[in-house]
């Protein structure tokens, strides 16, 4: 599927979005209503992947015909008002595991999220980062050591090796970890050595030029986006193509502060030299 083609003549569309296979909180079928509802012309769901360890956020492969079935009975029931799209978030446990893991590549998928989720600790035991700020500072004491650095060095390295790799089609939220970092460590990304980090990783995806999401899950709590505003105008220069998701999780959010990603692009690709490009995926 070419995503760029078929999101060009339209903004009202979501790729990124979880039910109830897996940490979503309501059926599929009320994410496609409440689209419609909102004048959406592409809706796409992206269940988190299944994992080879336990994770109550992710779906098991024994739900996935399931799932695909469901998705089927919704294009039968809906298609003529809306475009909807079978998609996974895969997660990146390391080269064993990941989006050009062969099992994914052999699913009937019209497109793959690639995005990390979960590092292992000092003693290789693998850990979800993502959830709530609480939930992180427990697992920093007791299964991080307090060593924040490692952890933040830990998932940008991942986030290299997977794009790397390759097999996905959106690279998703690229530097979420530094939601909880912040908690965690106020002030952590004006550090030189997160900065580093971080930079370093955008380098790698304004040379590959992967498409990137500007994800809007976290703007109505949390006030901030993924990638952080600061790392818009290099990618909108570099010309990496951008789509804007709302990794909704109950149907009232599936366009929350899509508005305000479409506002950015605008601002940014209108002082860049590669506007143009960057219009394919982002202008109606």
């Amino acid at each position: 599927m070419d995503i760029l083609r078929e999101l060009a003549q339209s903004r009202k569309y979501t790729l990124h979005s979880h039910t109830q296979f897996c940490d979503g909180r309501a059926p599929m079928q009320n994410f496609v209503v409440e689209a419609i509802k909102e004048g959406f012309t592409h809706y796409g769901f992206s269940p988190h992947s299944p994992v080879p360890l336990e994770s109550p956020c992710n779906m098991s492969m024994d739900d996935v015909p399931a799932y695909l079935a469901e998705v089927d009975r919704l294009r039968d029931a809906y298609g003529d008002r809306i475009k909807l799209y079978a998609a996974m978030e895969i997660d990146y446990l390391g080269p064993q595991w990941g989006p050009s893991n062969e099992y994914f590549v052999g699913l009937p998928l019209d497109y793959r999220i690639g995005s990390v989720h979960f590092i292992p600790t000092q003693d290789g035991e693998l850990i979800d980062i993502d959830g709530s700020a609480d939930r992180f500072k427990v697992n920093m004491a007791y299964k991080f050591r307090d060593d924040i650095r490692y952890v933040v060095e830990t998932f940008f390295n991942a986030s290299a090796a997977m794009l790397e790799a390759g097999g996905f089609d959106i690279m998703g939220h690229f530097d979420k970890v530094a939601q909880n970092a912040s908690a965690y460590m106020p002030g952590i990304e004006d550090k030189q050595w997160f900065m580093s980090l971080a930079d370093s990783l955008v380098d790698l995806i304004c040379e590959r030029k992967p498409i990137v999401e500007i994800n809007t899950k976290a703007k109505v709590i949390h006030g901030r986006i993924f990638p952080s505003e600061r790392y818009l105008p290099r990618l909108i220069d570099a010309g990496v193509p951008i789509v804007v998701n709302s990794d909704a999780h109950v149907p009232a959010l599936i366009n929350a502060s899509r508005d305000y990603g479409f506002e950015l692009i605008d601002k940014l690709s209108n002082t860049t030299s590669h506007a143009s490009r960057y219009a394919v995926a982002t202008k109606a």
